[in-house]
């Protein structure tokens, strides 16, 4: 897997509500609290999916990118304490937030076009702090062609709450049976990993039990 690409995996009608023209990404995002407008944007990781020669939903690719947080954005020492970045550490080759979405969203748009894809549908979780994020970046560097769809989303914390009666990722993870480091953790790229596993192993679970579910 080579890491700074993006290629999505065309997932036609993928559980029901999505169509043939919809791509898919697992998104993760570290950040300086909670609050998208006001709160620095300062990692971001994710991975695209594939569906193997035995109808399996896998990984298949990776972007990361470490972001410089837009100015004036809030910090809030407690995220920073949990998440363990120090935003200006200049080992952290961070990029400008503006080149950084451009980047992503041109990694997400070349290759929507390339399987035929209209639009992107956001796999996280808890993924809606992870759109807020990625949307607010976008509007404050007036980026307006987005690839993802503005609410439409899968989220891995309904997934294992049902599966697995766990939605703490950790939890839900070493619950599924997936080997979880809490040293790793709070790395956007590591994260999002997890998290893909995660679904993966739901869908797949799913299928074996009652057939496919995309097309």
């Amino acid at each position: 897997t080579r890491r700074g690409s993006c290629h999505l995996a065309r997932l036609g009608g993928f559980v029901a509500f999505l169509s043939p023209d919809v791509c898919n990404i697992v998104v993760d995002v570290e950040t300086g609290g909670f609050n998208a407008k006001k709160d620095g944007l300062l990692e971001i990781g994710a991975l695209t999916l594939k569906i193997d020669q035995d109808g399996h939903l896998e990984i298949d690719d990776t972007f990361a990118c470490h972001v410089e947080p837009f100015p004036n954005a809030n910090m809030d020492p407690k995220s920073l304490e949990v998440n363990g970045i120090d935003p200006f550490h200049p080992f952290r080759m961070a990029k400008q937030e503006d080149k950084a979405i451009r980047e992503f969203f041109k990694f997400i748009s070349t290759d929507m076009k390339k399987n035929g894809c209209t639009r992107a549908i956001m796999i996280g979780h808890n993924t809606m702090m992870d759109l807020n994020f990625i949307n607010a970046a976008a509007e404050r560097n007036n980026i307006t062609r987005n690839p993802f769809h503005p609410f439409s989303t899968f989220d891995t914390v309904s997934l294992a709450g049902l599966a697995y009666g766990q939605t703490v990722l950790s939890r839900a993870v070493e619950a599924a049976g997936i080997e979880w480091h809490s040293d790793k953790a709070h790395s956007a790229l590591y994260d999002a990993t997890k998290t893909a596993e995660l679904f993966c192993k739901i869908v797949n679970q799913w299928r074996d039990s009652v057939g496919a579910v995309w097309i």
